[in-house]
């Protein structure tokens, strides 16, 4: 049975950096923010972010605002090219020095996941993903989980290929039953858990395309293939093994 994703506690650090993609400048840095990631028919012009360690009392707006994800460490894991902002209300100050909520007007994008959110807060907690973690949400999680794979994949500066050490991948199909669910395992099959092996098929071949160029070509095992062929698309299912025979990578099937 799917369970939902762990609870994790407040974060104590600023996991949400909005900046100037130009200049490199911090507008603000906060440990939360609401109205970012959510349904496109739910928008609302304001995104309020909390608990804010740093604000630019400065600079009220851009023309090109980047939001990055981050974790206790300071790294970035994920990015959004958001567009322009303009700071339109500035909280309380605390004890703590912390602002209470820095409100932004937002002309340009935000994630249209809502649950991107509790993903991201879970994958920022420091804590080590575990092999099938995207198996133990709801199937109503696994776009979801794919988007934050694709975004931190290259927000880190990963590229369209294989970086696990095997040959082979072990693609294990009894719970594969979306598109999602497929290229969140075998992502997880080529490159760990975490891992990006394509999002739809033309990312598919790129992947495939740039780790044949500089190794070996890949075999992949997919056990409980006869599952994965009743729960997904057929015609789906032939343009992936299509591609795999395009560029001679080994399929055995079980």
């Amino acid at each position: 049975m799917a369970k939902e994703l762990p609870v994790i506690a407040e974060m104590d650090f600023p996991m949400y950096v909005l900046s100037d993609e130009e200049s490199g400048n911090v507008l603000v840095a906060a440990e939360e923010v609401e109205g970012f990631f959510v349904d496109p028919q739910e928008e609302s012009p304001e995104v309020v972010f909390l608990r804010a360690h740093e604000v630019n009392k400065d600079r009220r707006r851009t023309e090109a605002a980047v939001l990055e994800i981050m974790n206790p460490q300071g790294g970035k894991i994920g990015e959004y090219f958001v567009g322009r902002v303009v700071r339109i209300d500035l909280g309380i100050e605390s004890p703590n020095d912390k602002i209470s909520s820095v409100s932004y007007r937002i002309f340009g994008n935000r994630c249209e996941y809502p649950k991107a959110a509790k993903i991201w807060r879970r994958w920022a907690s420091g804590v080590a993903l575990v092999k099938g973690e995207w198996l133990q949400q709801p199937v109503s999680y696994q776009s979801t989980w794919l988007h934050v794979v694709q975004n931190s994949w290259f927000a880190s500066n990963r590229r369209a290929a294989r970086y696990g050490v095997g040959d082979v991948a072990d693609l294990d199909g009894e719970h594969i039953s979306t598109k999602s669910g497929f290229y969140c395992a075998l992502g997880e099959a080529v490159n760990g858990p975490g891992g990006y092996f394509g999002s739809n098929l033309d990312a598919l071949a790129e992947c495939i395309s740039s780790s044949s160029a500089e190794r070996p070509p890949l075999k992949i095992v997919w056990r409980n293939f006869q599952t994965s062929q009743n729960s997904l698309d057929p015609a789906f299912l032939e343009s992936v093994m299509g591609i795999m025979r395009e560029f001679r990578v080994d399929v055995a099937t079980c």
